[in-house]
């Protein structure tokens, strides 16, 4: 009654083994790999990449232990459009005896809603909700409506956006363009985005910032206390100044190695979306689309 489920995304690679009869994580691993560094520049996932990627899943093998579980693997953005991507994915089995599902946005959406809307439950939190999950190579916007799910993927990444911009003016002007379709989505859904509807936010982003607020650190990141945090646009104003008066060295402390530029990306794109639904508060899940997978694998049994 085990499993174990992978979620390998445009900058992070993310596991979990899960128990299935008690309903609850064994153990999890995350490592920063950056898939999609270089799809900017030639459309594919380059060598590096892939070791980083190869590297952390045979870390992940040794820590958490796969034997005698049940193994669901799945990729989403940076594998959808990168030019090599049967080629990378046939490398990763080669040398990890992984075999990974390309996942496309809605299915991405609906696992993470499903393991978002679980963790609300858990904090008693039984409402309508907007979610937005914010990765690397895009940002997937969710509406739980009365049982119902309407919900679309949007190729506006952290790790895309941090690779095309050298400035934070260059950042909004990119995060505008690419967020009009998402403008287009809500105007066309047909009901009203108000005070009763819950706003959600997952993934890296909304957690490191949520961490920050908190006075964690990356090495003392405890998901138990982000889960239900509340950040509302002062906060991410607060933490992204913080971050930009900081050294790289002083910043990698507060969000990990290698991730400073696209936690600033992100926040951005965080601002954005608070914006665009006209929001004044967001709560914070840690809980995304490894759990969901889990989630839904736990039910095949």
């Amino acid at each position: 009654m085990e499993v174990v489920a992978i979620d390998l995304g445009s900058n992070t690679c993310r596991v979990l083994k899960y128990d299935c009869q008690k309903n609850q994580k064994i153990a999890e691993y995350e490592k920063i790999v950056r898939t999609a560094n270089s799809l900017t520049v030639d459309g594919t996932i380059d060598k590096e990449a892939q070791k980083r990627v190869i590297n952390a899943l045979l870390e992940a093998k040794e820590k958490i232990g796969f034997k005698g579980a049940k193994i669901k693997a799945v990729t989403t953005q940076a594998l959808r459009v990168a030019k090599n991507a049967k080629e990378v994915l046939q490398n990763i089995k080669d040398k990890t005896g992984i075999e990974f599902e390309i996942i496309d946005g809605e299915t991405e959406a609906l696992l993470t809603l499903k393991a978002v809307k679980k963790r609300l439950e858990n904090l008693n939190i039984n409402k309508n909700f907007v979610l937005v999950d914010i990765g690397g190579g895009s940002t997937e916007l969710s509406f739980y409506i009365d049982g119902k799910i309407f919900s679309k993927s949007f190729p506006l990444g952290i790790v895309t956006v941090a690779n095309s911009a050298k400035n934070l003016n260059q950042i909004d002007k990119i995060i505008d363009e690419k967020s009009k379709d998402i403008v287009q989505f809500i105007n066309g859904l047909n009901f009203k985005i108000d005070d009763s509807l819950e706003f959600a936010a997952t993934a890296g982003t909304p957690t490191t910032v949520a961490a920050m607020k908190l006075g964690q650190r990356y090495n003392s990141y405890d998901a138990s206390k982000i889960n239900g945090t509340v950040l509302t646009v002062e906060d991410l104003n607060i933490q992204l100044n913080r971050l930009l008066e900081m050294d790289k060295k002083k910043r990698e402390i507060y969000v990990g190695v290698g991730r400073d530029d696209l936690i600033i990306a992100g926040i951005c794109i965080y601002k954005k979306i608070f914006k665009i639904l006209n929001k004044k508060k967001s709560i914070t899940i840690d809980d995304g689309l490894r759990e969901g997978v889990a989630i839904s694998l736990c039910k095949k049994f």
